[in-house]
């Protein structure tokens, strides 16, 4: 299991979380921050300084936002598990879910 970025971050990449993650793998892509999966600890820390709540263990997240469970997986099909954010800088796509999100109105 590991943790999950879901909806409320979508355009807002407040990257609190990014600040308390002790293994570097919240990484950001254009609309939202992802965790991989794979180098996910579950060590909780980014959950509490989400200022949008929108991070959650992957058992607990809403049944409305279930969709984020796969983004957050399918995001790193292709990037596998670089070994840390830090690494690459921000990524240049977001996955098709967040990527086809209704853009924020005035």
């Amino acid at each position: 299991m590991t943790y999950v970025i879901t909806q409320p971050c979508v355009d807002v990449k407040d990257k609190a979380c990014v600040d308390e993650c002790p293994v570097d793998c919240i990484y950001e892509g254009p609309r939202k921050m992802y965790i991989n999966p794979d180098e996910c600890v579950d060590c909780g820390a980014c959950e509490p300084v989400c200022p949008v709540e929108a991070i959650f263990f992957e058992d607990d997240t809403p049944q409305e936002w279930a969709d984020f469970r796969t983004a957050d997986t399918e995001f790193f099909t292709e990037l596998g598990s670089p070994g840390g954010a830090a690494v690459l800088g921000p990524l240049a796509h977001d996955h098709p879910i967040v990527a086809g999100a209704p853009l924020p109105t005035a």
